[in-house]
């Protein structure tokens, strides 16, 4: 009886008043029943402590070798908003000034953060690390992300009119162009970076990407960082065209002082820690859900 009242209650989740029904006796009986399940050791009710957020945090930058991290409480709503606060901190703590350059990567974590407000920092030079895409989707508005965070910012943007995926005989032509020219310098200066880190293909919404059939191919990679695939060891995976991108480089990342990912999705777990390991992201914006789902596969 006893094995039979702990099970309906804490298994099938049925009301004391119910068993009772189901059984015959009083709901007394049934309360005392599952009191003495208690006592004799049947069910044990144990109560975990979670870790806290700043403990998450010690553990990522220790477990992931990063430079910084901010873990913020998972909001309720899903929303990515809730990162700014963290992102605001680690920009006021890289002491960007007039002419330090920052640079702006896209996506839905980089539109909703730039659109929620950044840090004021009078004289920062805003520029996008990739060209544009032919997307009407928001998230794909790299140079509206550069004039919002320059404007929130405080800042002067530089904009890049170019595709960041063209033509064989077109690349050459965008690349000479002084204006293309004058930003594309500027990723061998950039003080700091904020960019997201991309879905692996086999899971990411097919509204949400822009890849060519080449890209989608590349089924061992968990995630790109401004189009650039890893793996979880964070091997860096080629792709046919990618020699064609006009888009920041790994190289340029991994020497810019501080570069923020972006994100707060748990399935983007494993490409984020590819992402690190690869040297192109060295500080991390993202929440404790997602922050746990790394820690589970580190450990």
């Amino acid at each position: 009886m006893l094995h039979m009242v702990a099970k309906l209650h804490y298994e099938a989740d049925m009301a004391q008043v119910d068993i009772a029904k189901k059984l015959g006796v009083s709901t007394a009986t049934i309360s005392r029943l599952l009191q003495k399940a208690r006592a004799v050791g049947i069910v044990r009710i144990e109560v975990i402590d979670l870790a806290t957020p700043e403990e998450i945090t010690t553990a990522l930058i220790a477990k992931l070798g990063l430079k910084q991290a901010q873990v913020v409480d998972a909001p309720v709503s899903g929303g990515l908003g809730a990162l700014v606060s963290a992102v605001d901190t680690m920009l006021k703590e890289a002491n960007l000034k007039t002419g330090s350059v920052l640079g702006i990567g896209w996506g839905r974590a980089i539109r909703e953060v730039v659109g929620a407000g950044l840090p004021r920092i009078p004289g920062v030079v805003t520029v996008p690390m990739t060209g544009g895409m032919q997307q009407a989707a928001a998230h794909f508005q790299i140079n509206e992300f550069v004039r919002q965070a320059a404007e929130r910012m405080g800042g002067t943007p530089h904009f890049l009119h170019a595709p960041y995926l063209p033509s064989p005989e077109l690349r050459d032509a965008f690349i000479n162009d002084p204006t293309v020219k004058e930003v594309l310098t500027q990723w061998d200066h950039m003080d700091a970076a904020i960019v997201g880190v991309g879905l692996p293909h086999a899971i990411n919404p097919p509204e949400a990407s822009a890849a060519t059939a080449n890209e989608k191919a590349l089924n061992q990679a968990v995630g790109d960082v401004i189009r650039h695939y890893i793996n979880q060891d964070g091997a860096l995976l080629e792709w046919d065209g990618e020699e064609r991108m006009i888009a920041v480089s790994p190289a340029q990342l991994r020497a810019t002082p501080l570069v923020i990912g972006i994100a707060a999705t748990p399935e983007k777990a494993r490409g984020i820690i590819g992402a690190v390991r690869s040297g192109m992201i060295n500080a991390l914006a993202t929440d404790t859900t997602t922050a746990q789902a790394i820690l589970d596969l580190l450990d």
